[in-house]
Protein backbone atom coordinates (compact mmCIF):
# COMPACT_ATOMS: atom_id res chain seq x y z
CA UNK A 1 0.00 0.00 0.00
CA UNK A 2 1.09 3.07 -0.99
CA UNK A 3 2.05 5.75 2.18
CA UNK A 4 2.30 9.42 2.25
CA UNK A 5 5.90 10.93 2.01
CA UNK A 6 5.72 12.96 5.75
CA UNK A 7 5.40 8.92 7.08
CA UNK A 8 8.45 7.92 5.13
CA UNK A 9 10.74 10.94 5.37
CA UNK A 10 10.79 11.72 9.40
CA UNK A 11 13.62 14.21 10.16
CA UNK A 12 13.20 13.02 13.92
CA UNK A 13 13.49 9.81 13.21
CA UNK A 14 16.73 9.97 10.95
CA UNK A 15 18.10 12.89 8.58
CA UNK A 16 19.49 10.04 6.02
CA UNK A 17 18.28 8.95 3.41
CA UNK A 18 18.19 6.41 0.19
CA UNK A 19 16.47 7.28 -2.42
CA UNK A 20 15.81 5.54 -6.24
CA UNK A 21 14.19 7.15 -9.18
CA UNK A 22 13.68 4.98 -12.59
CA UNK A 23 12.62 6.17 -16.13
CA UNK A 24 9.32 5.79 -17.35
CA UNK A 25 8.81 2.35 -18.09
CA UNK A 26 12.59 1.61 -16.67
CA UNK A 27 13.56 2.65 -20.86
CA UNK A 28 17.19 3.27 -20.93
CA UNK A 29 16.80 7.04 -21.78
CA UNK A 30 20.22 8.04 -19.41
CA UNK A 31 22.00 5.41 -21.54
CA UNK A 32 22.47 3.00 -25.11
CA UNK A 33 18.73 2.28 -26.71
CA UNK A 34 18.98 -1.26 -27.55
CA UNK A 35 16.25 -0.77 -30.47
CA UNK A 36 17.34 2.27 -31.84
CA UNK A 37 20.91 2.22 -31.11
CA UNK A 38 21.01 5.79 -30.12
CA UNK A 39 23.02 6.39 -26.83
CA UNK A 40 21.83 9.34 -24.23
CA UNK A 41 24.86 8.42 -21.79
CA UNK A 42 25.56 12.19 -21.56
CA UNK A 43 22.65 12.42 -19.64
CA UNK A 44 24.26 10.66 -16.87
CA UNK A 45 27.02 13.51 -16.65
CA UNK A 46 23.52 16.13 -16.69
CA UNK A 47 22.29 13.99 -13.34
CA UNK A 48 25.54 14.03 -11.41
CA UNK A 49 26.54 17.72 -12.51
CA UNK A 50 22.71 18.78 -11.07
CA UNK A 51 23.26 16.90 -7.97
CA UNK A 52 26.27 18.69 -7.34
CA UNK A 53 24.69 21.96 -7.95
CA UNK A 54 21.75 21.53 -5.75
CA UNK A 55 24.33 20.33 -2.99
CA UNK A 56 25.04 23.29 -2.67
CA UNK A 57 21.90 25.34 -2.81
CA UNK A 58 19.64 23.24 -0.61
CA UNK A 59 20.33 22.12 3.15
CA UNK A 60 20.89 18.64 1.85
CA UNK A 61 24.49 16.47 1.58
CA UNK A 62 24.88 14.11 -0.75
CA UNK A 63 26.93 11.28 0.63
CA UNK A 64 26.89 8.94 -2.28
CA UNK A 65 25.32 8.96 -5.55
CA UNK A 66 25.31 6.34 -8.79
CA UNK A 67 23.66 7.24 -12.15
CA UNK A 68 22.50 3.90 -14.25
CA UNK A 69 21.52 3.66 -17.97
CA UNK A 70 17.40 3.99 -16.98
CA UNK A 71 17.49 4.66 -13.05
CA UNK A 72 19.58 6.49 -9.93
CA UNK A 73 20.62 6.13 -6.64
CA UNK A 74 21.10 8.76 -4.10
CA UNK A 75 22.28 8.40 -0.41
CA UNK A 76 21.68 11.87 1.18
CA UNK A 77 21.70 13.79 4.60
CA UNK A 78 18.66 16.77 5.58
CA UNK A 79 20.43 19.51 7.57
CA UNK A 80 17.60 21.07 8.81
CA UNK A 81 19.70 23.11 11.73
CA UNK A 82 21.75 24.76 8.72
CA UNK A 83 18.42 25.73 6.92
CA UNK A 84 17.46 27.28 10.17
CA UNK A 85 20.60 29.19 10.75
CA UNK A 86 20.23 30.86 7.67
CA UNK A 87 18.49 34.90 7.69
CA UNK A 88 15.98 35.22 4.99
CA UNK A 89 18.11 37.01 2.56
CA UNK A 90 20.02 34.32 2.19
CA UNK A 91 17.36 31.67 2.06
CA UNK A 92 15.84 34.03 -0.97
CA UNK A 93 19.45 34.23 -2.58
CA UNK A 94 19.28 30.60 -2.46
CA UNK A 95 15.80 29.91 -3.54
CA UNK A 96 15.66 32.92 -6.91
CA UNK A 97 18.69 31.05 -7.91
CA UNK A 98 16.43 28.32 -8.93
CA UNK A 99 13.23 30.23 -9.10
CA UNK A 100 12.37 33.58 -10.33
CA UNK A 101 10.20 33.94 -7.44
CA UNK A 102 7.66 36.17 -7.21
CA UNK A 103 7.56 40.05 -7.98
CA UNK A 104 7.44 41.25 -4.37
CA UNK A 105 10.71 38.79 -3.75
CA UNK A 106 12.23 40.50 -6.88
CA UNK A 107 11.40 43.93 -5.77
CA UNK A 108 12.58 43.03 -2.13
CA UNK A 109 15.63 41.54 -3.54
CA UNK A 110 17.00 44.83 -5.64
CA UNK A 111 15.91 47.36 -2.56
CA UNK A 112 12.88 48.57 -3.50
CA UNK A 113 11.23 49.98 -0.89
CA UNK A 114 8.30 48.15 0.50
CA UNK A 115 5.15 48.75 2.79
CA UNK A 116 5.35 47.10 6.30
CA UNK A 117 2.55 44.44 4.85
CA UNK A 118 4.73 43.57 1.52
CA UNK A 119 7.81 42.80 3.94
CA UNK A 120 5.66 40.59 6.10
CA UNK A 121 4.67 38.66 3.10
CA UNK A 122 7.96 38.18 2.27
CA UNK A 123 9.14 37.36 5.86
CA UNK A 124 6.46 34.64 5.23
CA UNK A 125 7.39 33.47 1.65
CA UNK A 126 10.87 32.92 3.29
CA UNK A 127 9.72 30.87 5.72
CA UNK A 128 8.50 28.77 3.14
CA UNK A 129 10.94 28.60 0.92
CA UNK A 130 13.03 27.61 4.13
CA UNK A 131 11.30 24.72 4.64
CA UNK A 132 11.35 23.49 0.51
CA UNK A 133 15.19 23.81 1.00
CA UNK A 134 15.46 21.10 3.38
CA UNK A 135 12.78 19.28 1.65
CA UNK A 136 13.74 16.04 -0.05
CA UNK A 137 11.02 16.12 -2.23
CA UNK A 138 11.48 19.61 -3.22
CA UNK A 139 15.21 18.36 -3.78
CA UNK A 140 14.20 15.60 -6.07
CA UNK A 141 11.57 17.93 -7.96
CA UNK A 142 14.18 20.56 -9.24
CA UNK A 143 16.25 17.37 -9.59
CA UNK A 144 13.99 15.65 -12.16
CA UNK A 145 12.37 18.29 -13.76
CA UNK A 146 15.80 19.76 -15.03
CA UNK A 147 16.48 16.63 -16.55
CA UNK A 148 13.44 16.06 -18.04
CA UNK A 149 12.45 19.25 -19.31
CA UNK A 150 16.41 18.94 -20.96
CA UNK A 151 15.85 15.09 -22.03
CA UNK A 152 12.56 16.24 -23.70
CA UNK A 153 13.99 19.27 -25.63
CA UNK A 154 16.88 16.99 -27.27
CA UNK A 155 14.78 14.34 -28.02
CA UNK A 156 11.75 16.78 -29.13
CA UNK A 157 9.14 14.79 -27.37
CA UNK A 158 6.53 15.34 -24.19
CA UNK A 159 5.31 13.62 -21.75
CA UNK A 160 7.40 11.92 -18.52
CA UNK A 161 10.64 10.94 -18.37
CA UNK A 162 10.67 9.38 -15.03
CA UNK A 163 8.17 6.51 -14.00
CA UNK A 164 6.66 7.98 -10.95
CA UNK A 165 7.50 9.70 -7.59
CA UNK A 166 10.84 8.73 -6.13
CA UNK A 167 11.47 5.64 -3.77
CA UNK A 168 12.85 6.60 -0.16
CA UNK A 169 14.34 4.49 2.30
CA UNK A 170 15.05 5.87 6.29
CA UNK A 171 18.59 5.03 7.12
CA UNK A 172 17.92 4.63 10.76
CA UNK A 173 22.19 3.90 12.25
CA UNK A 174 25.24 3.72 11.02
CA UNK A 175 24.98 0.45 9.89
CA UNK A 176 22.42 1.27 7.53
CA UNK A 177 24.16 4.07 6.15
CA UNK A 178 27.04 1.67 5.29
CA UNK A 179 25.23 -0.81 4.00
CA UNK A 180 23.03 2.12 1.88
CA UNK A 181 26.58 3.79 0.46
CA UNK A 182 28.14 0.66 -0.41
CA UNK A 183 25.06 -0.79 -2.07
CA UNK A 184 24.61 2.28 -4.29
CA UNK A 185 28.43 2.40 -4.94
CA UNK A 186 28.56 -1.58 -5.98
CA UNK A 187 25.54 -0.73 -8.56
CA UNK A 188 27.81 -0.49 -11.58
CA UNK A 189 29.80 -3.97 -10.68
CA UNK A 190 26.59 -5.54 -9.74
CA UNK A 191 24.89 -5.14 -13.38
CA UNK A 192 28.29 -6.01 -14.88
CA UNK A 193 29.45 -2.79 -16.52
CA UNK A 194 32.03 -1.82 -14.44
CA UNK A 195 34.74 -4.30 -12.52
CA UNK A 196 36.29 -1.87 -9.79
CA UNK A 197 35.39 0.66 -8.08
CA UNK A 198 37.55 3.63 -9.52
CA UNK A 199 35.85 2.13 -13.22
CA UNK A 200 32.43 2.98 -12.36
CA UNK A 201 32.08 5.96 -14.38
CA UNK A 202 29.40 8.43 -12.80
CA UNK A 203 29.70 6.81 -9.13
CA UNK A 204 30.33 9.23 -5.95
CA UNK A 205 33.55 6.35 -5.20
CA UNK A 206 34.70 6.83 -8.77
CA UNK A 207 34.71 10.60 -8.57
CA UNK A 208 36.59 10.73 -4.57
CA UNK A 209 39.21 8.41 -6.24
CA UNK A 210 39.56 10.60 -9.03
CA UNK A 211 39.78 13.36 -6.98
CA UNK A 212 42.80 11.57 -5.20
CA UNK A 213 44.87 10.48 -8.31
CA UNK A 214 47.58 13.23 -9.38
CA UNK A 215 46.41 15.53 -12.49
CA UNK A 216 48.90 14.35 -14.87
CA UNK A 217 47.35 10.43 -14.21
CA UNK A 218 43.86 11.73 -14.78
CA UNK A 219 42.24 13.07 -17.29
CA UNK A 220 39.42 15.94 -17.48
CA UNK A 221 35.73 14.61 -16.80
CA UNK A 222 32.38 15.69 -15.85
CA UNK A 223 31.84 15.83 -12.13
CA UNK A 224 29.22 12.27 -12.71
CA UNK A 225 32.62 10.98 -13.91
CA UNK A 226 34.70 11.33 -10.73
CA UNK A 227 36.80 14.92 -11.50
CA UNK A 228 37.93 15.71 -7.66
CA UNK A 229 36.98 19.93 -8.50
CA UNK A 230 34.30 19.11 -10.29
CA UNK A 231 33.55 21.29 -13.66
CA UNK A 232 30.46 21.30 -15.84
CA UNK A 233 30.16 18.65 -18.47
CA UNK A 234 30.26 19.82 -21.88
CA UNK A 235 27.48 20.00 -24.10
CA UNK A 236 25.21 19.97 -20.77
CA UNK A 237 22.07 22.36 -20.81
CA UNK A 238 22.51 26.23 -19.69
CA UNK A 239 21.21 25.92 -16.31
CA UNK A 240 24.93 23.82 -15.54
CA UNK A 241 26.39 27.30 -16.22
CA UNK A 242 24.05 28.90 -13.66
CA UNK A 243 25.35 27.62 -10.17
CA UNK A 244 29.22 26.31 -9.02
CA UNK A 245 29.49 22.99 -8.18
CA UNK A 246 29.64 21.82 -4.79
CA UNK A 247 31.46 18.85 -3.44
CA UNK A 248 30.52 15.39 -2.17
CA UNK A 249 30.15 15.31 1.56
CA UNK A 250 33.28 14.65 3.95
CA UNK A 251 34.21 11.54 5.45
CA UNK A 252 35.28 11.75 9.09
CA UNK A 253 35.64 8.96 11.69
CA UNK A 254 36.81 11.21 13.91
CA UNK A 255 33.43 12.78 14.03
CA UNK A 256 34.29 16.38 15.03
CA UNK A 257 33.03 17.80 11.56
CA UNK A 258 29.08 17.97 12.14
CA UNK A 259 28.34 17.34 8.60
CA UNK A 260 30.40 14.56 7.67
CA UNK A 261 29.95 10.92 6.95
CA UNK A 262 30.91 8.84 10.03
CA UNK A 263 33.25 6.59 9.10
CA UNK A 264 37.28 6.99 7.25
CA UNK A 265 37.06 6.88 3.77
CA UNK A 266 39.98 3.98 3.58
CA UNK A 267 37.70 2.28 5.44
CA UNK A 268 35.10 2.75 3.56
CA UNK A 269 37.02 1.61 0.27
CA UNK A 270 38.58 -1.13 1.47
CA UNK A 271 34.88 -2.41 2.32
CA UNK A 272 33.90 -1.02 -1.06
CA UNK A 273 36.62 -2.97 -2.74
CA UNK A 274 36.29 -6.57 -1.11
CA UNK A 275 32.92 -6.21 -1.19
CA UNK A 276 32.97 -5.78 -4.97
CA UNK A 277 35.20 -8.38 -5.68
CA UNK A 278 32.78 -11.13 -4.10
CA UNK A 279 30.19 -9.57 -6.26
CA UNK A 280 32.09 -10.10 -9.67
CA UNK A 281 30.36 -12.79 -12.05
CA UNK A 282 34.30 -14.48 -11.91
CA UNK A 283 35.19 -13.49 -8.70
CA UNK A 284 32.13 -14.89 -6.29
CA UNK A 285 32.72 -15.89 -2.73
CA UNK A 286 32.79 -14.27 0.72
CA UNK A 287 35.36 -12.44 3.05
CA UNK A 288 37.41 -14.89 3.28
CA UNK A 289 40.70 -13.17 4.21
CA UNK A 290 40.86 -10.13 7.04
CA UNK A 291 37.13 -8.57 7.63
CA UNK A 292 36.74 -5.07 7.04
CA UNK A 293 37.37 -3.18 9.88
CA UNK A 294 33.92 -1.37 9.41
CA UNK A 295 32.34 -4.72 9.37
CA UNK A 296 34.06 -5.39 12.53
CA UNK A 297 33.27 -2.07 14.07
CA UNK A 298 29.63 -1.96 13.18
CA UNK A 299 29.26 -5.68 14.48
CA UNK A 300 28.06 -6.46 10.73
CA UNK A 301 27.91 -10.02 9.73
CA UNK A 302 30.40 -10.09 6.71
CA UNK A 303 28.88 -13.45 4.58
CA UNK A 304 25.16 -11.48 5.25
CA UNK A 305 26.61 -8.32 4.29
CA UNK A 306 27.55 -9.58 0.99
CA UNK A 307 24.73 -11.35 0.66
CA UNK A 308 22.41 -7.71 1.41
CA UNK A 309 24.62 -5.57 -0.73
CA UNK A 310 22.73 -6.99 -4.07
CA UNK A 311 19.03 -6.82 -2.04
CA UNK A 312 18.77 -4.38 0.00
CA UNK A 313 15.66 -2.97 -2.48
CA UNK A 314 13.97 -5.71 -1.99
CA UNK A 315 14.54 -6.88 1.48
CA UNK A 316 14.21 -3.91 3.42
CA UNK A 317 10.90 -1.91 3.08
CA UNK A 318 10.44 1.82 3.34
CA UNK A 319 13.61 1.80 6.33
CA UNK A 320 16.97 -0.11 6.76
CA UNK A 321 18.66 -0.71 10.48
CA UNK A 322 19.57 -2.95 12.93
CA UNK A 323 16.70 -4.89 14.77
CA UNK A 324 16.41 -2.24 17.58
CA UNK A 325 16.37 0.64 15.05
CA UNK A 326 13.62 -0.91 13.30
CA UNK A 327 11.25 -1.19 16.06
CA UNK A 328 11.96 1.97 17.25
CA UNK A 329 10.72 3.15 13.87
CA UNK A 330 7.83 0.71 13.60
CA UNK A 331 6.57 2.12 16.87
CA UNK A 332 7.31 6.15 15.66
CA UNK A 333 5.05 5.39 12.92
CA UNK A 334 2.29 3.07 14.57
CA UNK A 335 2.72 0.30 12.65
CA UNK A 336 2.75 -3.40 13.27
CA UNK A 337 5.83 -4.04 11.05
CA UNK A 338 8.02 -3.16 8.86
CA UNK A 339 9.49 -5.20 5.91
CA UNK A 340 13.42 -6.17 6.44
CA UNK A 341 13.42 -7.36 10.41
CA UNK A 342 14.72 -10.71 8.96
CA UNK A 343 17.19 -9.78 7.10
CA UNK A 344 18.09 -6.70 9.77
CA UNK A 345 18.71 -10.04 12.51
CA UNK A 346 20.82 -11.55 9.19
CA UNK A 347 23.12 -8.82 8.65
CA UNK A 348 23.32 -6.52 11.34
CA UNK A 349 23.83 -9.18 14.43
CA UNK A 350 26.70 -10.99 13.94
CA UNK A 351 26.55 -14.66 14.46
CA UNK A 352 28.02 -16.40 16.97
CA UNK A 353 30.86 -18.85 15.65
Amino acid sequence: MTQPRAALVSLDATPWYHLVNRCVRRAFLCGTDSVSGQCYDHRRGWIADRLHQLAGVFAIDVAAYAVMSNHYHLVVRVDALRAAEWSDDEVLRRWTALFTGPLLVQRYRAGAEQLPAERAAVTKLAATYRERLADISWFMRVLNESIARQANAEDGAKGRFWEGRFKSQALLDEAAILSAMAYVDLNPIRAGIAETPEGSAHTSVAERLAGLMPESESEPMSAGEGAGAPTAAPGVPAWCDALPLSPLMPFDATAQLANAIPFGFEDYLELVETTGRCQRADKRGLIQERVPRLLDRLKIDPEAFIAASTTLLKRFGSAVGTPASLSACCAARQARHLRGMRMAREVFERRVA
